[in-house]
């Protein structure tokens, strides 16, 4: 009895301790524009100059990347103490070939994450179990066909814009991830992730675990992934950033025209390097179809920009091996110039 009593005071504890941290989360994230300009402030910059629009993505998106990421993984640690690895691969094998990958893409629309913010969910994809062309189906869709997009492309281009690039975007994030997965290129992960896949849920006893240790499971969860790949985060950012403050809109505008076949892969080259979410680029995207760059070729380019980035190469390294970051690379770029192509013919 006072066994039992005990737990129960443990558990109301870590209950109340973990509460706590979710509202500090919570502030803490909702006051990071305001961090991020009182630093900008505080050092006499100002955003509309390179150097200060450079600094104040940086000090906005790191931490938010790295909130995402502690917060993903403790929840997802939890969740994988009532589901062993080899629960959840035999659940998503009684599927039908694809259906597992368009409800991947499909959970992608409802998550307002850039390419980095989605990479915490897609390591706790795969530390679960879940199939590797699953978990890209959700990589790919998750910055790419959100809601923040669908919403900004309706308001400034209309309904027609916003479906097609709906459309299109499941499409390349469903592809992409069936054609990964038929590969069979598991081996091509890199050895921790392996090691994850393949052990039971730490702690793993079915029922006998209490709620004291699923939220413990979860702390360490977050001590481990998170401590693996945090600095491959500020890097992957800060990279990005460079980019964001100081890469000028009229040189990209000037090589992308309707009328050259090449355009649209020199889009889809020049995206790849930079890093912005959905919010961040579709106006740049109305910017530069204001200066005549084609619809097609642009969207192009702002696929690449949020689902293709070099930024999130850098923090996928810690996760996959070169030559399944190349093949993610090529499938997805493939995807993006069909796309490309698609629009500048229909529109």
């Amino acid at each position: 009895m006072t066994t039992r009593l005990d737990t129960r005071g443990r558990f109301a504890l870590d209950v109340a301790l973990v509460a706590l941290a979710g509202v500090i989360w919570v502030l803490a994230y909702r006051s990071l524009p305001a961090f991020a300009d009182a630093m900008l402030s505080l050092l006499r910059l100002n955003r509309d100059t390179r150097s200060g629009a450079a600094l104040h993505f940086f000090l906005y998106d790191a931490p938010k990347v790295l909130l995402l990421l502690a917060g993903v993984v403790f929840v997802m640690g939890v969740i994988q103490t009532f589901f062993a690895p080899e629960r959840t691969r035999a659940l998503l094998a009684g599927k039908r070939a694809g259906a597992a990958n368009v409800l991947a893409a499909t959970l992608g629309i409802v998550t307002p994450f850039c390419s980095c913010s989605a990479v915490p969910l897609f390591i706790g994809f795969m530390s679960a179990g879940i199939p590797l062309g699953v978990s890209f189906s959700f990589l790919i869709s998750a910055p790419m066909v959100n809601e923040v997009a669908l919403a900004l492309l309706f308001a400034m281009f209309g309904w027609k814009v916003a479906v097609l690039y709906l459309a299109l975007g499941l499409s390349v994030a469903i592809a992409a991830g069936l054609v990964i997965g038929r590969m069979r290129m598991e081996r091509h992960l890199e050895d921790w992730v392996l090691a994850m896949q393949h052990a039971p849920a730490p702690g793993y006893e079915g029922d006998q675990l209490n709620g004291s240790d699923r939220i413990a499971a979860g702390r360490e969860h977050v001590k481990n992934i998170v401590g693996k790949v945090w600095p491959y985060i500020l890097a992957g950012i800060a990279l990005g950033a460079g980019i964001h403050g100081y890469v000028p809109d009229e040189l990209m505008a000037s090589v992308m025209g309707k009328n050259a076949w090449w355009a649209v892969p020199v889009a889809v080259l020049l995206g790849v390097p930079m890093y912005s979410n959905a919010a961040g680029v579709v106006p740049v995207v109305q910017a530069l179809i204001g200066k005549g760059a084609a619809i097609g070729t642009v969207l192009a380019f702002m696929m690449s920009v949020i689902a293709l980035s070099a930024p999130e190469m850098i923090i996928l390294r810690k996760v996959l091996k070169p030559r399944l970051i190349a093949t993610f690379a090529a499938v997805v770029a493939g995807g993006i110039l069909l796309v490309g192509y698609v629009f500048n013919l229909v529109l």
